[in-house]
């Protein structure tokens, strides 16, 4: 992303707070004012000293409380300038925050399926916050640093032009290394900001599996994967903070040079004038030549988080430039209760275009049948229920709800009428009784009491410290893997949807709970069209239909025993869990 666009970009955050910025512009204005205006004062107090004895003690003493009344003045405009700034740092960074969030909801899961978890999150808190501080320092100096530049230019041209001409002849040589430095900055640090978010995206990865990585010694490993992510951020930072921090010494040379030249030629000019130019104007000229490039190197030391910040920014709009799903048609019907009715017409689906996975799939489902998927892993079991429940598009074909294709109904709707149990389980930290609500916020506290008996969860979560309303982590920690996943059949339970998507939902469970669940499940599947996707044979031979799958295809369709007797290929499953050899 070039930068022009990323700022162009970024201006359209700040637009909704113009009135705030222009009153910090104006507060601004105040503060220099007053600054620029104490050398003024102080120049005439020093033309009130002439000599020993010769001093006009009364004028001084009134021009210096001026000076430290509009002293007190000034940095009262800039107290509220820095509060203003900081205000509408925080509400941009804000507002970035929320689209970013809103934009992930909205975004295709093959996006989300493609990328670490830990650069996406990366993009929305370290770089977002990299923008906040490079926009909040920006803004402040750049202000400031511009009114001071054209106010004191204004000054030294009302008391002197010609020593005001030679500052202006000097100036360029600092705009130009500045801009110089700052085009090759840029790129370094966008370049830093990456790595930074695939170094946190290897973090999460490794802490999240801190399990799995110690279970196989894979500690070294990691830690020589982290070295040689962490070694090209170090030198991708050095990089990038060695040349930006050229700028200031570059700048502060160039500053000299503007502070001498105005000292000699105003000193000439004090001789050559014979006292016509004071040598209070001498002094005041001085100051301003000192003030005029101050600016100068204030901006240059920020060039630094501002390089930063719009490095940060630019990934932030990559994101929210992302396209979205494709949202639901204008005329898209919703689907209140469905029958249960699902048909797949000729379905073509694949990850990725180069290999195919599901072709010219066809099924058809009555409502309140009992439908098993089965096969190989890899044979696409849960991308049909992906499929299904529409978090990818076929490629090929349709698939028909009721009779309504999938495109044709609003997303939400659909998947109102789905309730799903997956083998991964996700629980939000929150209470128990909030966790089991998810799906039904508005239930009572007897409805979710009532699911949680169903789901045979009531016995551990009232042996809990606070029973319902203990508060569970994120990953659920205190908790097994196989009480995690009763929770989540408990959400369903709750709902009791039209339709249900069981994909592993016992796999973390023990024998003898397993058994109770799935009289609970034969109880909730009743008058329900079901899908249940298992690797365990044992759960699925109550199943109305067994699709035996392989290589995305439908190769065996039937009864547990008209599938045993045929001898095919879910014989040889079965008999390869349940026969000794």
């Amino acid at each position: 992303m070039k930068k022009p666009g990323t700022l162009r970009k970024l201006l359209r955050y700040l637009r909704p707070y113009g009135l705030w910025m222009l009153l910090s512009v104006l507060l601004a204005a105040g503060s220099v004012a007053g600054t620029l205006y104490i050398p003024i004062l102080i120049g005439r107090a020093i033309d009130y000293i002439v000599a020993p004895g010769q001093v006009a003690f009364a004028a001084v003493g009134k021009l210096l409380a001026t000076a430290a009344a509009v002293a007190g003045a000034a940095a009262v405009c800039q107290w509220v300038m820095g509060v203003i700034n900081n205000r509408v740092s925080v509400y941009v960074v804000r507002d970035l925050r929320a689209d970013a969030f809103e934009k992930i909801n909205a975004l295709p899961l093959s996006y989300l399926d493609g990328r670490p978890q830990g650069e996406i999150v990366s993009c929305m808190i370290a770089d977002v916050e990299q923008l906040s501080d490079g926009l909040l320092l920006g803004a402040t100096q750049l202000f400031t640093g511009v009114i001071t530049i054209l106010g004191t230019l204004a000054f030294m041209l009302r008391i002197e032009w010609k020593i005001a001409l030679v500052v202006v002849l000097l100036t360029p040589i600092s705009l130009f290394v500045a801009k110089f430095i700052a085009q090759k900055t840029y790129h370094m640090f966008r370049q830093q900001s990456e790595v930074r978010g695939e170094q946190t995206a290897l973090m999460d990865e490794m802490l999240g599996n801190q399990k799995v990585v110690q279970a196989f010694s894979r500690e070294e490993n990691c830690m020589e994967a982290f070295d040689e992510v962490n070694d090209r951020l170090e030198k991708c930072s050095l990089r990038a903070t060695f040349f930006s921090s050229l700028t200031n010494p570059t700048t502060r040379f160039v500053n000299a040079l503007v502070y001498a030249a105005v000292a000699l030629t105003g000193a000439l000019t004090v001789l050559d004038t014979g006292g016509a130019f004071s040598v209070g104007a001498l002094t005041s000229l001085l100051s301003y030549a000192n003030q005029y490039t101050k600016p100068f190197n204030e901006i240059s030391g920020v060039i630094t988080e501002l390089q930063n910040a719009i490095a940060c920014a630019g990934r932030v709009f990559d994101l929210l430039e992302q396209p979205s799903q494709t949202p639901d048609a204008p005329d898209a019907a919703v689907l209140h209760h469905a029958n249960g009715q699902v048909t797949l017409r000729d379905v073509a689906f694949s990850y990725d275009p180069a290999q195919s996975l599901i072709s010219n799939f066809n099924l058809s489902v009555q409502p309140g049948q009992r439908i098993a998927i089965v096969g190989p892993t890899g044979c696409g079991k849960t991308t049909l229920i992906n499929l299904l429940m529409r978090f990818y598009d076929v490629d090929k074909g349709e698939i028909c709800v009721d009779g309504y294709p999938l495109q044709a109904l609003t997303r939400h709707s659909l998947r109102q009428n789905y309730g799903m149990v997956l083998q991964d389980t996700w629980l939000r930290h929150a209470t128990v009784r909030e966790n089991i609500a998810i799906g039904k916020p508005d239930a009572t506290q007897a409805e979710i009491i009532a699911a949680a008996k169903a789901s045979h969860a009531d016995g551990f979560i009232r042996r809990l410290p606070n029973g319902y309303e203990t508060v569970i982590s994120e990953d659920g920690s205190g908790l097994s893997q196989g009480q995690k996943q009763l929770l989540c059949i408990a959400r369903v339970m709750l709902c009791l949807p039209p339709m249900l998507i069981l994909d592993e939902a016992t796999s973390s469970i023990d024998t003898r709970t397993e058994i109770k669940i799935q009289q609970a499940f034969a109880r909730m599947m009743q008058g329900r069209t079901s899908f249940i996707v298992a690797h365990r044979l044992s759960t699925v031979q109550e199943a109305d239909v067994i699709l035996v799958m392989r290589s995305g295809k439908i190769i065996e369709q039937g009864t547990h025993k008209s599938l045993l007797h045929q001898n095919g290929f879910y014989a040889q499953l079965y008999n390869s869990q349940f026969v000794q050899p």
